[in-house]
């Protein structure tokens, strides 16, 4: 290959105007809250438009609007092409019975959103299906992003050619619908390293996603049901996480957005104690007593144990290792005056070695605590959650991304309103996220049908007006599915065309306009003329 000649002087103008453009970029109303990345050596030099930044500008709009009416997006994980253009019928509400005027929407009735579930697509796209582990390729959900957008492109094209083949008048009087709703997508945890998480995040805004989240969970150590509990990543982990997608965004002169989901509430192990600004979390022995792990190895050489026995022998060594966090075995060796000495020592983020520094002189001696005796056999520290933590963590790292989502599997509006305040208390338009599992008890956690219904409302009066059920892409899926299967074995075709062709055709679906029959006669009808083929 042979080497291009370079005039150096207009090499130099074009890389200084590119430098004015980005800093005038980031100054927009939609980038003035976050903290840009400030590295224009590596940006693209041939800047390109992404769907992904009309579609994530679309969304901040919406989201905007919603944080000045105080109200909210609700909106339900999906995959399927089909469903999610059925979604779209429900993103506007019409005002007049005839006609194509549309109005004033109220809380409840926009889906103006598609939600890319990792759990779905971790049990429907991928060859070997399984549990939410987040052990697929890391280019899956873009892929099945890419796929949902071109999907909605189709049907907008779809749409157009059959309005547009009808006179005005007709077309006063049919409805239009936005297909093109944004994307949000699970990007996990980044998927390996910094470098993985780079090419992930290039590959979401090459497929038109609106927004990403990233949450700090560990990766490969995403389990539910092993008696592990929930384990995270340090804090600067985290923060280099987003900070590499934030720089990939940056460098394509995206608008996609970011939503940043912290897992601390409920988290019981950490994988690292290197930032400081964990250590007061960090659980340890208080008494000097044999490792869990050596407890747990001699446990199995005596023979075959089983999951139960494992955590049976676990919680038989916490009984006599006096678990504690560092600050809690000072506080019950200390007096009131002592312990008042030692906090107010204490400056954010103190590592542990000068916690013990402070605690010698605040009490005149050393305070047994050994973090590294309670590690589980994949070498995890034990951690505990605490609200300060989670705020900490989350003021850490808001002006890296747009929203805000402390991830919890149980609805509290006391635990997510102090969250809440605290950011908006320096961060005063910060926007938030709540997300809804398939398995929460609510009558039985004392809400009535009237307290679920207003819920969310109450949510978005604390900033979450981006409010998701991810796993309806499961549950909801296998109750119709389930429903259809009984029908067609007891009653066969006609319960089909009683309960679904029937109601299907009365409101017009055919299946010729839905499925781009006219689109596809209007490609044969162009070639045809083209050829001279009448």
């Amino acid at each position: 290959m042979a080497p291009i000649k370079i005039d150096i002087d207009a090499e130099q103008t074009e890389f200084e105007k590119e430098v004015a453009s980005t800093e005038d970029w980031w100054k927009t109303p939609r980038q003035a809250d976050i903290k840009s990345t400030e590295n224009c050596r590596i940006a693209e030099y041939r800047k390109e438009e992404y769907a992904s930044s009309r579609q994530a500008l679309k969304l901040w709009n919406q989201m905007q609007e919603h944080l000045g009416n105080g109200t909210y997006e609700l909106t339900f994980g999906a995959t399927d092409p089909i469903v999610i253009a059925e979604m779209a019928k429900y993103q506007q509400v019409r005002t007049h019975e005839c006609g194509s005027h549309w109005g004033p929407l109220d809380q409840i009735d926009k889906v103006q959103t598609v939600y890319v579930s990792g759990y779905h697509c971790g049990f429907t796209q991928v060859l070997e299906p399984g549990m939410d582990q987040a052990d697929y390729p890391w280019d899956t959900i873009p892929k099945v992003v890419e796929k949902i957008h071109r999907s909605q492109m189709w049907n907008d094209r779809r749409q157009h050619q059959i309005r547009m083949s009808k006179s005005k008048e007709e077309r006063a009087k049919m409805l239009a619908y936005d297909y093109l709703a944004p994307i949000i997508a699970d990007a996990d945890m980044g998927f390996g390293g910094l470098t993985s998480t780079v090419k992930m995040a290039k590959l979401f805004v090459e497929s038109g996603v609106a927004m990403i989240h990233v949450d700090d969970l560990a990766s490969g150590m995403k389990r539910f049901t092993t008696g592990q509990g929930r384990t995270i990543v340090p804090t600067s982990e985290y923060i280099g996480r987003l900070t590499a997608v934030r720089m990939q965004f940056d460098i394509m002169g995206a608008e996609t957005m970011l939503l940043m989901r912290t897992d601390l509430i409920k988290a019981q192990f950490m994988t690292s104690v290197i930032d400081p600004r964990d250590h007061e979390y960090i659980i340890g022995a208080t008494t000097a007593v044999e490792p869990l792990t050596a407890v747990l190895a001699k446990a199995m050489e005596v023979g075959e144990l089983s999951l139960k026995d494992l955590v049976r022998v676990g919680d038989d060594w916490e009984k006599t290792a006096g678990l504690m966090t560092f600050d809690e075995a000072v506080k019950a060796q200390a007096t009131e005056e002592q312990y008042k000495a030692y906090e107010a020592s204490i400056v954010f983020p103190t590592a542990l070695s000068k916690r013990r520094e402070a605690a010698k002189k605040a009490l005149g001696k050393d305070i047994f605590f050994d973090w590294e005796l309670p590690r589980s056999r994949e070498g995890q520290y034990r951690y505990k959650w605490t609200m300060k933590g989670i705020t900490e963590r989350c003021l850490a790292v808001a002006p890296l991304g747009d929203l805000t989502w402390p991830r919890m599997d149980f609805p509290d509006l006391a635990i997510t309103g102090e969250i809440h305040a605290a950011l908006r208390a320096k961060y005063p338009r910060r926007l938030f996220c709540f997300g809804y599992t398939n398995t929460y008890d609510w009558a039985g956690a004392g809400f009535s049908e009237a307290d679920v219904k207003d819920f969310p409302s109450k949510m978005a009066k604390q900033g979450a007006i981006f409010q998701i059920q991810p796993t309806w892409c499961v549950q909801g899926i296998r109750h119709y599915a389930d429903e259809s299967a009984k029908m067609f074995r007891e009653e066969g075709m006609a319960g089909y065309v009683r309960d679904i062709q029937k109601p299907a055709l009365a409101v017009g679906r055919s299946g010729l306009e839905d499925l781009g029959a006219y689109l596809t006669d209007a490609f044969f009808e162009t070639i045809g003329a083209r050829d001279g083929i009448s």
